[in-house]
């Protein structure tokens, strides 16, 4: 019997989900049931088409499944209404994407303060927690910095401090390292890693590279809406 310290983080159960174009119903998921653990870094990898994007969509309520269910803690998220899915958004998630989406008019520490606007905190508190989350990528130097002015390594750093300042439950990252170079994207993955090992943030990864996937601890494969039962586990 699984005991509340065990319980997974997210439960996924029979998610089915498809698009409408015109008249045509084209299905992009089919039957998604899996677990992912408080504390995991899980990596979604499959070709182009194969959906990993659009259930990483699902699990960080972006998007809704058209049947199936989504527990993130405690919460079913997809018996929630628009309203409430968004304020469930920007308290338990945080979002790293690929080309960033910093605003190019405000500062690093600006662009790092955005989601706590949806908060109670304080101007000065909200100060205080985008430099702290500045400080953990090792940007404190940069907090005056408009994007234009940093490298992509950098800019990304910051929407991974954006991603964090609020202390979401999860973590959702789709291609974070597919718009930089090598050693940039070394330097990313290593920083997801160390979230995960040092502060037990529970990370998935969207990726089609596996050197990316194989920072995860657990692999899992989508293929055409369905996933592969078997999830490969990286040696720590």
């Amino acid at each position: 019997m699984m005991t509340e310290e065990t319980k997974p983080i997210v439960e996924i159960r029979n998610l089915y989900k498809s698009y409408h174009r015109e008249s045509l119903v084209v299905p992009v998921l089919h039957n998604i049931t899996f677990d992912i653990a408080a504390g995991e870094f899980l990596a979604l990898m499959g070709p182009s088409g194969s959906g990993k994007t659009t259930l990483l969509n699902l699990i960080a309520g972006i998007d809704k499944a058209d049947s199936g269910s989504i527990q993130v803690g405690d919460i079913d998220i997809t018996a929630l209404t628009e309203t409430e899915l968004a304020a469930w958004r920007a308290n338990s998630v945080g979002f790293i994407f690929q080309f960033y989406n910093l605003i190019p008019v405000l500062r690093a520490e600006e662009n790092v303060e955005l989601p706590l606007h949806l908060t109670t905190l304080s101007g000065k508190q909200r100060r205080e927690h985008a430099q702290m989350a500045l400080s953990m990528v090792g940007l404190e130097h940069r907090m005056d910095h408009y994007p234009g002015e940093m490298s992509g390594g950098e800019q990304q750093r910051v929407a991974i401090a954006r991603a964090i300042v609020t202390d979401p439950t999860i973590l959702v990252a789709d291609e974070p390292t597919g718009d930089l170079d090598r050693v940039s994207a070394e330097e990313i993955l290593s920083m997801m890693e160390r979230f995960n090992r040092d502060m037990g943030k529970t990370i998935i990864l969207v990726t089609h590279d596996p050197r990316a996937a194989a920072r995860a601890r657990i692999v899992r494969r989508l293929d055409k809406g369905y996933l592969n039962d078997a999830a490969d586990k990286n040696p720590l």
